[in-house]
């Protein structure tokens, strides 16, 4: 990948070029999309696994619907062509419980086809220099649904082992299971001083701007995600039974949730070098205090993954080649599972953290929060309207995230309690820091 300097130095792509990758892009993003839909019966695409989640059928017309929005009602300014899919498919039209009187797969997969035969006539005439942004933001919008989609197929083959049995689930490949070349100290230290966090590329989403300079003294980071055979030492030592691991609105939960170990958990030995899966923010907050350790803000995250040691000429680029690539990360559904937090020593950022990109989202300490100067984009409620302190930021993206929205800077989202997700994490230790 050229450095920043050379890119620097070369004249910006032609408005043919970009309407022609943008065309490619959506191209490879649609066809990751619809080959998750192999082999999908009308039970699978209309069932709620979770009442946090829509069906898999409504996600992949919610698509087709915000490329018509945007695209073709927004900026184009025509009629909108599936009037009556309108309430069935908005974000805001429906409840999720009532997402599941849905069109057949045929109708649905029509649907974006039509869609899509407009869209790329729009894209010949669309003026990208005013444009370009949105474009942008609508592939991310189709990743980040198809990594929900593959959401809820996982929550669906916990459901109903007939139908997605864990067994028909390759095994860790052999070559997985070689512990690494020579072993590795535990955490990586970050001294204090300068980095820049967020982004100010076309790709970045609203709230991950602006790029902007953060002074954090020195921290301790963990080298690799936690892992199924740590986590278990601390389930064997009795973590779920004892309060005094947890905070009390943990504690709380867990009396609540009842539930003694996390979501995804396979249990096989063979595992326990991949990243545990399926926990909670209150779940990874009490290991945490169980390793004598904390969680990480999400700057401190951010820094290990993109800051270097040694500045160079190129230092004022986004360092999202670190861990980018399908050798440098497991992301994009290549394996299709975990893979053991050693298995790529070509992605490990310049600090010398592996797996800060791909394999699974990592909890930070952060509550979701615009940074100073934040303006909403596309519209107000996309990241906003969860600036309300009942939100964690995640990081790093997981097996199912597709690579425009793979990124050190990128910013996930949830409730601490939900555990449904691809997410686990990595602890911190230091003086400064801590839950914000």
């Amino acid at each position: 990948m050229p450095s920043f300097s050379a890119c620097a130095a070369q004249p910006l792509p032609s408005a043919a070029s970009r309407r022609s990758q943008i065309y490619k892009e959506m191209l490879q993003c649609r066809q990751l999309t619809l080959d998750l839909f192999e082999g999908i019966d009308h039970d699978t695409l209309t069932r709620q696994a979770h009442a946090d989640f829509s069906p898999i059928g409504w996600h992949l017309g919610h698509i087709a619907y915000t490329e018509s929005l945007w695209l073709l009602e927004h900026c184009a300014g025509q009629p909108c062509q599936f009037p009556q899919y309108r309430r069935l498919f908005a974000a805001d039209g429906l409840p999720k419980a009532e997402r599941v009187k849905l069109p057949s797969l045929e109708e649905i997969q029509a649907y974006l086809a039509r869609i899509r035969e407009a869209v790329f006539r729009y894209l010949e005439v669309a003026p990208l220099e005013q444009e370009e942004r949105l474009w942008r933001f609508l592939l991310q919008h189709e990743s980040q649904h198809a990594e929900t989609i593959a959401i809820v197929l996982e929550l669906l083959r916990i459901q109903d082992s007939s139908l997605f049995p864990f067994s028909s689930l390759p095994p860790p490949p052999s070559s997985f299971l070689s512990p690494p070349p020579s072993p590795l100290p535990d955490m990586v230290f970050i001294p204090a001083g300068d980095f820049t966090c967020g982004s100010a590329s076309m790709d970045a989403l609203d709230n991950e701007r602006p790029a902007h300079v953060v002074y954090l003294d020195s921290y301790w980071i963990d080298r690799y995600p936690v892992t199924c055979g740590q986590y278990r030492l601390f389930m064997e030592a009795g973590g779920y039974q004892q309060a005094c691991w947890w905070s009390a609105a943990g504690w709380e939960w867990l009396q609540s949730a009842q539930v003694s170990q996390p979501l995804y958990w396979k249990g096989d030995p063979e595992w326990d070098d991949h990243p545990v899966c399926g926990v909670s923010w209150y779940e990874a907050d009490a290991y945490a205090r169980f390793a004598g350790k904390r969680l990480p803000t999400e700057l401190e995250w951010e820094k290990a993954a993109r800051w270097h040691p040694e500045p160079t000429p190129a230092e004022p680029a986004l360092r999202e080649e670190v861990g980018s690539g399908s050798e440098r990360c497991n992301h994009s559904h290549q394996i299709g599972q975990t893979t053991p937090v050693t298995h790529y020593p070509a992605g490990k950022s310049p600090a010398g953290c592996y797996d800060m990109l791909g394999n699974v989202w990592e909890w930070t300490s952060s509550w979701f929060a615009g940074y100073e100067g934040f303006e909403p984009y596309p519209y107000r409620g996309y990241s906003q309207v969860y600036f309300d302190h009942q939100h964690r930021v995640l990081r790093g993206g997981s097996w199912a995230t597709r690579p425009w929205a793979l990124r050190a800077s990128f910013r996930n989202w949830y409730h601490p309690q939900v555990r449904q997700i691809l997410a686990g994490f990595r602890c911190a230790a230091g003086d400064e820091g801590g839950a914000e």
